[in-house]
């Protein structure tokens, strides 16, 4: 009965801009402590500029060496994917989920991470889509939003991150997930008067439906924050 009731809510923290660091070492110690009757967590943050590096990244990957002179730090990750950059303006969500209680698997969730997103920007007349074989969602064949995740005994870590109204500069120094000829947009291209508060949202509201749950948020200090 408690995993039933636990599967029917998802808590979600909106913790605004976060150190990365700092939210990796918080996000690996709930999954640390976490257990099959823990209510599963989504965070909704923006990150201080910073380069990640996914498992599948290669060296070549950094087009110059100007993004050192751009002094923006670059850090090894491990989720999956290659190299991405996060900065102010850009909606990160990281999903701690517990895939084998609900039931879902990996390619299911990285569906219901795409069409989150999906879904999102429809609301806002932003017609997007994915590509095969490419993570990620497009507008007018560019990438708008980058995902990332790694899977820990049935948890999921990490997640994905949607650029609304940010410097895209920093892209220009890296070959964004490992491709040289993806360039990168943003929603303000698209809606300038859209804010981050809107597209958070309806991202609660989108997720709700698509994982059949009651979004709450946490605002309780705990020993993780």
């Amino acid at each position: 009965m408690d995993n039933l009731f636990n599967n029917k809510i998802i808590f979600f923290r909106n913790l605004g801009l976060k150190n990365w660091i700092e939210t990796f070492n918080k996000m690996h110690f709930f999954t640390k402590i976490r257990d099959n009757k823990t209510f599963d967590e989504i965070w909704f943050l923006e990150h201080y500029p910073i380069f990640t590096q996914g498992l599948l990244n290669k060296k070549y990957t950094n087009k110059s060496n100007q993004n050192l002179l751009y002094k923006i730090p670059i850090i090894d990750a491990d989720r999956g994917g290659q190299i991405t950059y996060h900065g102010p303006g850009q909606q990160i969500l990281y999903f701690l989920i517990d895939l084998t209680r609900r039931k879902i698997n990996i390619r299911t969730f990285i569906d219901i991470m795409h069409n989150s997103v999906i879904s999102t920007l429809r609301f806002f007349s932003i017609e997007s889509y994915i590509k095969k074989n490419f993570p990620g969602v497009y507008v007018n064949e560019k990438k708008i939003c980058s995902l990332g995740l790694r899977i820990k005994k049935g948890f999921t870590l990490h997640g994905l991150s949607l650029n609304v109204d940010m410097d895209l500069t920093p892209f220009n120094y890296i070959n964004p997930c490992g491709d040289a000829n993806i360039k990168m947009t943003q929603v303000k291209e698209f809606n300038s008067f859209l804010t981050l508060q809107d597209i958070r949202y309806t991202l609660i509201k989108t997720l709700s439906h698509l994982l059949n749950v009651r979004m709450i948020e946490k605002k309780s200090i705990s020993n993780i924050f």
